[in-house]
């Protein structure tokens, strides 16, 4: 009879062909933050016609599913998770699996997190009685939008009568090789908050300045000012920071100041505390503009992802396992954080946790970055990440202390 390791890379190596289908399907068929519903039923469906258990319509599209192990009748739990959400792109790739749907895209390898993970799901539900203990399948809404699906699904208690143990997710990094993982411990990934900004004054003829407050000008000192501000508190404090403009627009015209011009950005950082200052700077900055100018300046922050700590010696664990299970080579450790955020950081504060990578990039091939228009990955590389997530979801079941 074939050990665990050997039943592992046998059943991933069967159900290879129907992950990278599954992965297509998604791709073909993407949806935005909060509106997976087609996604969460396709999921659903799948789930329940290969007998695995799960419960839908969590935080609105949210799927958890179960898998019980067999050998013993105790034993710990173990969360993963993927996200289903797309983004608002418009796909430029000329693939037989190109977005069906216009201006939406999944450039951020949901797609492919989503069909590992129900890869795992048939892996480990076929191995059921190699372990004891209990797989969470958690198939998550709204990672791209703030307040983040992470989130809303943890407050509605569905982890309150079965608490994992730990919990863990993957994640494609563009530049690591497909067959690789990496792994970051500690902090990693920054805090994300959501900046809106509205300056109103009075618009009108732009021939006669005296009549009007100019909103397009007041606007521009102020996206000076904040990140002026923040740049300065940052040298001081010496925390990296990012202050993002992303949009500005008014509607008005060659000789119309606008009413109203709306500025949007975003906040993120690598101290909890820092973050709680500086929002309260980037308040104090509109309010100073806004008396200096005479208009309205109209805050709104939407609060969004705590800063990302992956759990160290639930880190180190991993980093062994894969190690044993892929080749120490096949296996990247990162000192560097990163500005960009996940709101896996939420499930930190339910349970120890663990965010890594796994690499897309086809062996020489150039780097194909997230959130783009051209974004694909080597499918290539699906089997050898799949397999890595059951050995960790196996061995952190029976062996390890977490």
């Amino acid at each position: 009879m074939p050990g665990i390791r050997e039943s592992i890379l046998e059943k991933s190596a069967l159900f290879k062909d129907e992950i990278i289908s599954l992965r297509r399907h998604f791709h073909s068929h993407p949806e935005l933050s909060f509106r997976e519903t087609m996604t969460a039923s396709f999921i659903e469906s799948y789930l329940r016609k290969n007998g695995i258990m799960c419960k839908a319509g969590i935080a609105g599209t949210g799927i958890i599913a179960r898998i019980d192990g067999t050998k013993g009748t105790v034993g710990r739990v173990v969360a993963a998770r993927a996200e289903m959400d797309a983004l608002p792109i418009t796909e430029t790739n000329e693939v037989p699996y190109k977005s069906l749907s216009n201006g939406i895209m999944h450039a951020c390898s949901h797609d492919a997190n989503l069909a590992m993970l129900l890869g795992a799901a048939r892996i480990m539900s076929d191995l059921k009685s190699s372990f004891s203990g209990t797989i969470l399948l958690v198939f998550q809404p709204g990672e791209e939008k703030s307040p983040g699906g992470a989130r809303l699904l943890i407050e509605t208690g569905v982890f309150d009568s079965l608490k994992p143990d730990l919990v863990i997710a993957q994640h494609a990094l563009p530049e690591l090789e497909s067959g690789r993982v990496g792994y970051k411990s500690g902090t990693y990934m920054a805090s994300c908050d959501e900046i809106y900004i509205d300056v109103c004054g009075k618009g009108g003829h732009a021939a006669l300045p005296g009549l009007t407050t100019d909103q397009i000008f007041i606007a521009s000192k102020l996206v000076i000012g904040l990140k002026e501000t923040i740049a300065g508190k940052q040298k001081e404090n010496g925390i990296p920071t990012v202050l993002g403009i992303g949009r500005i627009s008014g509607e008005g015209a060659t000789n119309v100041i606008p009413a109203k011009v709306e500025i949007a950005g975003t906040f993120r950082t690598f101290d909890e505390k820092w973050r709680s200052e500086a929002l309260g700077v980037i308040r104090s900055v509109c309010a100073e503009t806004a008396l200096e100018f005479g208009v309205t300046i109209n805050v709104r922050i939407a609060e969004g992802y705590p800063v990302l700590v992956n759990d160290e010696k639930l880190t180190e664990q991993a980093i062994a396992l894969s190690r044993d299970f892929l080749g120490s080579e096949n296996v990247e450790i990162y000192s560097e954080t990163r500005m960009s955020s996940d709101d896996f950081s939420f499930y930190s504060a339910l349970a120890p946790s663990l965010y890594f990578r796994f690499g897309i990039r086809e062996k020489g091939a150039g780097m194909r970055k997230l959130h783009t228009s051209d974004f694909d990955i080597d499918e290539n590389g699906l089997e050898s990440a799949a397999c890595n997530l059951c050995w960790l979801l196996y061995n952190f079941l029976e062996k390890t202390g977490g």
